[in-house]
């Protein structure tokens, strides 16, 4: 920046010149000075204006680093509460599974044991059949063998 050059020469050419003897004084060509703050003085507004946009450029930037983070935190939350939502409903399918099989293993055993009641009657029912079936064999052969039916009363009758 030309405004900080000149007043660090300014300050040089003070620093530089010759002292006064016995005082705190120094011999400076007045018109060097002046001409050389004056150009400062002619350079500061520019000067001011670049740092003023250098200043302006800088909270623009700032800003939108705020709007990208911004942006990028409530992307974030959306994804997190995509990702939440997502593990609710996997946690719900699965618990819905778990109860459906659980209910199918369920009806499955009352079927099964229906089944199983059905059939054992139904052999009971054969049982009954092939006993009489039985007797009545039995009792043909009793016939065939020259048993008398008479004695055969008698001794169901004594039992």
């Amino acid at each position: 920046m030309e405004v900080i050059e000149r007043i660090e020469t300014a300050i040089s050419m003070v620093e530089e010149a010759r002292g006064v003897p016995l005082s705190a004084s120094c011999v400076l060509h007045r018109g060097e000075i002046l001409e050389l703050l004056d150009s400062a003085r002619a350079a500061f507004p520019s000067d001011l204006a670049s740092a003023q946009q250098i200043v302006r450029d800088h909270e623009a930037v700032i800003e939108e680093a705020r709007v990208q983070a911004d942006q990028i935190i409530a992307h974030a939350r959306e994804e997190v509460e995509a990702l939440i939502s997502q593990t609710e409903i996997v946690t719900a399918a699965r618990s819905e599974a778990r109860r459906i099989l659980d209910e199918v293993a369920e009806q499955s055993l009352q079927q099964q044991n229906e089944i199983d009641a059905y059939v054992d009657s139904r052999l009971a029912t054969l049982e009954v059949i092939l006993h009489k079936t039985m007797e009545v064999v039995n009792r043909g052969r009793d016939q065939l063998a020259g048993v008398d039916v008479k004695s055969a009363l008698s001794e169901l009758g004594d039992k």
